[in-house]
């Protein structure tokens, strides 16, 4: 018994130096030659003094490199998982506050604006209704605020009621349900082209639901639509009880400044024209 505790005893009073170290004449403690931090300490047990082996500073800054290295691997592989999930077309990835060319700048500023104050538009359950014309950027800046919560860690899905439909089309009452609870989980659920959709009584239905869904579970939504204030304000009563809920959960924020898609294909056409008459193009 005596020998395990002498044994023990030895392990922890001295060991030979490494290249990167030294013995400190002070206090007989091994010190990293490079940050002059002991790599032991001193423990009384009983009669004897116990050296322990601790991390000089610089092994520590190294452990919390690693650490932190780790983390935000994690942190990317769960931001690629959320895109992956929530923005499944690839498009939109690029639609971010960084890419801005500027169209927009007050809807762009209110945009961002609301990320900056997620937490509290969550906890008080506000959304958002980006409606005006055809094609001046409503889903950009929607995909902007879509993009810039995931990089937060917030799980968003941004799709539109074309493919929610064709999702549920083929299944039964049931299983419909629990596809419409599913879109719930997310933390801010983003709905594109809000009007658009085939317009039969399965279709409304469905619409209905998923709007009265998200309503009910008290989360956010955002929506986009080229219709109006005023349509969605006098519209049918099938229409109403949808427009209803959305009115009241999401403040409205026209984007109607100018036809980017015009713009672009504008540019897209005379840059065209320059290549095939052999200009330059810088």
């Amino acid at each position: 018994m005596n020998s395990v505790k002498e044994s023990i005893n030895d392990l922890f009073q001295t060991r030979p130096l490494q290249s990167d170290e030294y013995l400190n004449e002070t206090d007989k403690l091994i010190y990293c030659s490079k940050c002059r931090t002991p790599r032991q300490c001193k423990i009384e047990h009983s009669d004897k003094i116990i050296m322990l082996p601790i991390l000089c500073k610089c092994q520590r800054e190294a452990d919390e490199q690693k650490e932190a290295d780790f983390q935000k691997r994690q942190r990317l592989i769960q931001i690629e998982r959320l895109k992956a999930n929530g923005l499944q077309d690839r498009n939109l990835h690029d639609y971010t506050f960084e890419n801005d060319k500027g169209y927009n700048p007050e809807e762009i500023k209110k945009a961002h604006r609301y990320v900056t104050e997620w937490d509290r538009m969550k906890s008080e359950n506000r959304g958002l209704l980006l409606w005006g014309n055809v094609g001046t950027g409503k889903t950009y800046i929607a995909a902007c605020i879509a993009n810039a919560l995931i990089e937060q860690g917030v799980s968003v899905l941004m799709t539109n009621f074309s493919k929610i439909l064709n999702t549920l089309s083929p299944i039964y009452n049931g299983d419909r349900n629990a596809f419409i609870d599913s879109l719930n989980q997310y933390s801010l659920l983003i709905i594109d082209d809000l009007g658009v959709e085939r317009n039969s009584d399965f279709a409304l239905e469905q619409v209905f639901s998923v709007i009265d869904s998200r309503y009910r579970c008290k989360k956010p939504l955002i929506i986009t639509t080229n219709l109006t204030i005023d349509e969605m304000n006098h519209a049918d009563l099938a229409h109403m009880r949808i427009y209803d809920r959305i009115l009241e959960r999401c403040t409205p924020l026209m984007v109607n400044n100018q036809n980017i898609r015009k713009l672009n294909a504008e540019m897209n056409l005379k840059e065209a024209r320059k290549l095939l008459s052999g200009k330059r193009i810088d």
